[in-house]
């Protein structure tokens, strides 16, 4: 269950945490998608959060269906 106070608090992280190099790469992404670098940031930290919940899932369902008879024979 998700903490309430934990969930209304924005993450901030500025700029500056970002290495020259790759300030720049944001904003020239963002610029050619038209987005601000604010918005793009915070699409690819959904996009990466939500791959790796489906891959888990791929992985567990394909762990859970190659082992299914040795469950069955344990259970």
């Amino acid at each position: 269950m998700l903490n309430p106070v934990m969930s209304a608090t924005p993450l901030t992280i500025p700029m500056t945490d970002l290495s020259p190099a790759q300030a720049e790469r944001l904003r020239q992404e963002a610029e050619r998608l038209g987005l601000a670098p604010e918005d793009l940031a915070r699409a690819a930290v959904a996009d990466l959060l939500g791959t790796r919940d489906e891959d888990f899932e791929a992985a567990a369902k394909r762990v859970l269906q190659k082992n299914e008879e040795l469950y069955r024979r344990l259970a």
